[in-house]
């Protein structure tokens, strides 16, 4: 199971009470106070492992509790701290208040946050022993935990990410490029969870990410796509996959436009980032003069034609998407 996003409550541990207590020893008539501090409560700390890969565990378990600090007690003894919760998460989470508002992207691996402060502990009567007060009945409570209800969501981390309507082969390419295995057929959403995969060629890595397919109307909620929209954010390049198949006969032209449509509707700096334009299945196409003609209603963009099932074209394809990943990092 993918789970993306998650709701969950948080809340710090309390810190811990003060004592009230007075020295009782033999020979001693009147023991001034005595009592110990109260300890700090746990504080909670969210890590970005970059092990982890999906927000799941949120899914089963949505209350999240530090513990509180010890209470002091006779002999001027202190209450222990106690230990900060640290909860892990995967690298490319966002953690957003109720309102939108975000508290904190991680974006590195074994990045921690303190999202949620312990309560300091009480001062033992000890604390409150003056010239004029030698004997202080008081001490004070420990400050409570900060309780928090917070959103986990989850972007994923990709230098490619690959786009297009469903069952134009973006799991073909995905698959024949990394070692991961989607499952793929020849209906539509057969991804139903975003795969990411490590590329390996030559002497260069990236990592690519194949967003399950989107369809018209995307940005509300239609088909698969609201709830992977959000992934094609953290990509700094994408591969918009095309059919150019002769199977389905496709208005090609038509496709492209309808999803940088649903991107711009539901992020309009999404098309601000570099697009390579990618003609799959170019196995099955028997006029070659049907390919010449669509590369003239793509002259912005720089074009390679592949069949992800043959292999023909993706040597030129790697080649062209290190150039780009190489020169992004370079900036």
């Amino acid at each position: 199971m993918f789970i993306d996003k998650a709701d969950i409550s948080i809340k710090s541990g309390d810190g811990g009470k003060g004592a009230v207590s007075f020295r009782r020893e033999k020979f001693v008539a009147k023991g001034g106070p005595d009592g110990g501090d109260g300890g700090r409560g746990g504080d909670v700390i969210f890590l970005a492992d970059h092990n982890l890969k999906s927000l799941m565990d949120f899914h089963y378990k949505r209350e999240y509790k530090a513990n509180s600090g010890e209470n002091g007690s006779k002999k001027n003894m202190s209450g222990s701290d106690a230990e900060d919760l640290i909860i892990r998460i995967p690298v490319g989470t966002l953690i957003k208040d109720l309102e939108g508002t975000i508290v904190h992207d991680f974006t590195k691996d074994a990045e921690s946050v303190k999202i949620a402060k312990g309560g300091l502990g009480g001062k033992g009567n000890a604390r409150f022993a003056t010239s004029t007060n030698q004997v202080p009945y008081y001490a004070q409570k420990g400050l409570a935990g900060i309780q928090m209800d917070i959103v986990l969501e989850l972007k994923l981390l990709a230098d490619v990410g690959i786009i297009g309507f469903p069952n134009v082969g973006k799991s073909s390419i995905i698959s024949r490029i990394t070692n991961s295995r989607p499952k793929i057929a020849d209906y539509p959403f057969t991804t139903l969870i975003p795969n990411l995969g490590v590329v390996k060629y030559e002497d260069k890595q990236f990592i690519i990410a194949d967003i399950p397919g989107l369809i018209e109307n995307s940005h509300t909620g239609q088909g698969l796509g609201h709830q992977f929209l959000r992934h094609v954010e953290r990509s700094a390049i994408l591969l918009h996959v095309l059919d150019v198949s002769d199977f389905y006969d496709r208005n090609v032209v038509e496709d492209f436009k309808i999803i940088n449509q649903e991107l711009a509707l539901y992020n309009p700096d999404i098309l601000k980032k570099e697009q390579i334009i990618v003609f799959n299945k170019i196995d099955i196409v028997e006029n070659p003069d049907k390919l010449e003609k669509l590369r003239k209603k793509f002259k912005k963009y720089q074009i390679v034609s592949i069949s992800a099932v043959t292999g023909e074209g993706i040597e030129t394809l790697l080649n062209l998407i290190i150039s780009k990943v190489t020169k992004k990092s370079d900036i």
